[in-house]
């Protein structure tokens, strides 16, 4: 498959820049299979295509203000982005990083003395004589929440709440997990209380997700490795659901991804227990992959070229989802992280 069949044009406008009010008012269109018919809902109204039975499974990964702004020695500013936690060496906490610009050495954030460095196969800063612990007290203490770089804004204060799914537990995450930004605990209450099984996975969204494709040939395009555990218990939940015909609803493509990358066999073990799977997944799901678990999914809307558009366009014929993204310009949908959703069933 080549690469244009993931492009599309979007009117700049539409790049959602804040996020609603109300979670569960965001918009929703209902892209449907079989046919390709067309809804246009509000999200809370996603409880009506739930039936007593089907599982709901969300990502319950946390993002972390993974962004620091420091200062060159010069006096020149430079804009941090953690990426992973990387072994210790010495006394000395080291993470991968990315930055704008080859600027390597000295980086002040505040009066912390910081330090940049490459290696043969990325970037990483340096936190001299400060263990995990105190680096993540000082992440969380002057770090900004990673937004992506199509909001056209600093990150303020009340995007620490509202980047961040009412689930989110387990820290890790340099990017929410965008479609579980939709729903209100008292959206998942309902939910529950029609007698459909809420379950919880993790999936630490990493630089992978969001690195656009660039290969011509869509196939030749590499994913990076990202953290997901889930418990042996759903896995044999949703074993017995699907053979009584009931549905695995996945929340988000971060969620389907650890689902289908455990299911494929296409991940690296890390320590599996008696009760949960622990592993790193690279699975690129693209058109021709068949979905061994999700039965419908849950997702915001995509930039082009991108990875999580690839995964939308195999789990839904691409033409029936360029139409739907077709309609959604046209009704003026609200795009990307903090935009509308949908639910292609």
């Amino acid at each position: 498959m080549k690469i244009t069949e993931l492009e599309y044009t979007l009117p700049a406008e539409l790049v959602a820049q804040e996020p609603l009010k109300e979670r569960d008012q965001a918009r929703l269109l209902v892209l449907h299979k079989n046919n390709g018919l067309i809804e246009h809902r509000i999200f809370r109204e996603i409880v009506d295509y739930l039936n007593s039975g089907d599982m709901l499974i969300v990502n319950n990964t946390k993002v972390i203000p993974a962004r620091l702004i420091g200062r060159k020695p010069t006096g020149g500013k430079i804009e941090i982005l953690l990426i992973k936690e990387k072994p210790k060496e010495n006394n000395n906490s080291v993470w991968e990083i990315m930055t704008k610009g080859s600027y390597y050495g000295k980086v002040f954030i505040d009066e912390t003395e910081l330090y940049i460095r490459e290696n043969a196969h990325d970037k990483e800063i340096i936190f001299p004589n400060m263990d995990s612990q105190l680096v993540k007290k000082f992440i969380n203490d002057k770090g900004f929440m990673p937004l992506p770089p199509y909001i056209r804004r600093k990150p303020v204060h009340e995007d620490r709440e509202d980047y961040q799914t009412v689930y989110a537990q387990q820290n890790g995450s340099i990017a929410a997990p965008t479609a579980g930004l939709h729903f209100t605990e008292r959206l998942l209450q309902e939910i529950v209380q029609k007698g459909v099984l809420l379950r919880e996975i993790t999936l630490h969204v990493g630089v992978g997700t969001f690195k656009m494709i660039k290969d011509i040939e869509l196939e030749k395009h590499k994913m990076d490795s990202e953290y997901f555990q889930i418990k042996k218990e759903i896995i044999d939940e949703i074993s017995n659901i699907k053979k009584i015909g009931k549905r695995i609803f996945a929340i988000g493509t971060t969620t389907t991804r650890a689902l289908e990358g455990y299911a494929s066999g296409v991940f690296r073990d890390l320590g599996s227990d008696d009760k949960t799977i622990r592993g790193s997944t690279d699975i690129f799901i693209y058109p021709g992959y068949e979905f061994k678990i999700v039965d419908a999914l849950v997702t915001n809307f995509h930039l082009p070229k991108s990875t999580p558009l690839a995964l939308v366009y195999a789990f839904c014929d691409k033409d029936k989802v360029k139409k739907a993204y077709d309609s959604a310009i046209k009704e003026k949908y609200r795009f990307f992280s903090y935009g509308d959703a949908m639910l292609i069933i």
